[in-house]
């Protein structure tokens, strides 16, 4: 075990305690005599990280006490079938929450089936008028992004103070990147996000307070990107093959080991943002349920 200087963040462990909370307010809808929350996934093809991401979620759901419904559509379906589905899942009382698994086919239009998804059940938060109150200053979305909410909620829960820092997003992805960065400037923190255009990439990460790293290569962000003491959050994943008994090992878009030795505080991959999405998704699928009971 390599002895780092940062403060870990368990993310795992703080997924752990929303997850309670969404089982317990749950529990007492379903003792109040209200309907069970449920939600509905949509897995376009067989792309097997999606397989694996969406059973995680309805693992979850289980546990959390929320039905979950499962839905999938050959590779090859078309734009019609895809929103027809999910206008049918729209109407049904049951469903409050849906979620399309992305990234979709390449022949299929990800925004117009993100588009038909009623505004009330748009849990991932991608609906074009939610990331739009996200963008504008003083508008409220129904919904989070679950990503970069945990983001949001881990740098939170760990008493980092955002108000005036400077923060650097790596990554610019709709899914991602853009929403974190909308968040951090929110929280009024002064947010520059970088891209593979940027001119002097690691000098510009150690300008960070704040440094999330979502860019998708691994173990990209080294030790000389970081500013000592900085706040490091790690939002990639990725499987790499190696010599041992299981073949391979994950890890993340930052070298954990020498990174920790700079940062204050840093989140692992595996066990930091991964864990918080699903538990964001639960904290949705719960407010959508209660959205529902207004109407």
């Amino acid at each position: 075990m390599v002895k780092t200087q940062a403060k870990i963040i368990d993310g795992k462990a703080i997924a752990d305690e929303v997850r309670a909370e969404v089982a317990r307010k749950v529990a007492e809808r379903a003792e109040a005599g209200k309907p069970v929350p449920g939600l509905a996934a949509v897995l376009v093809g067989e792309n097997p990280a999606s397989q694996v991401y969406v059973r995680m979620k309805r693992k979850a759901c289980e546990k959390a006490g929320i039905e979950s419904f499962g839905y999938t559509l050959p590779a090859d379906a078309t734009q019609e079938e895809v929103e027809s589905l999910v206008k049918e899942l729209n109407a049904d009382p049951k469903v409050h929450g849906i979620l399309v698994q992305l990234p979709l086919p390449g022949h299929l239009d990800e925004e117009a089936v993100l588009n038909a998804i009623d505004i009330t059940k748009d849990v991932d938060g991608f609906h074009p008028l939610n990331i739009g109150r996200l963008a504008q200053k003083g508008r409220k979305p129904l919904f989070l992004p679950a990503t970069p909410a945990g983001v949001i909620y881990l740098l939170e829960h760990t008493g980092v103070e955002l108000e005036g820092a400077r923060a650097v997003v790596l990554g610019r992805s709709n899914i991602v990147g853009m929403p974190v960065a909308l968040l951090l400037v929110e929280r009024n923190a002064t947010v520059t996000i970088c891209h593979s255009r940027t001119r002097d990439l690691p000098a510009v990460c150690r300008e960070a307070d704040v440094l999330i790293a979502a860019v998708g290569r691994v173990e990209m962000v080294k030790s000389d990107w970081v500013k000592p003491g900085a706040v490091v959050i790690d939002v990639g994943t990725h499987r790499v093959d190696d010599d041992s008994e299981k073949g391979y090992h994950l890890t993340g878009d930052v070298a954990f080991d020498e990174v920790a030795q700079v940062a204050g505080a840093i989140s692992p991959s595996p066990g930091g943002v991964g864990p918080m999405t699903i538990a964001m998704l639960l904290q949705n699928t719960l407010r959508a349920a209660e959205i529902a009971d207004e109407k």
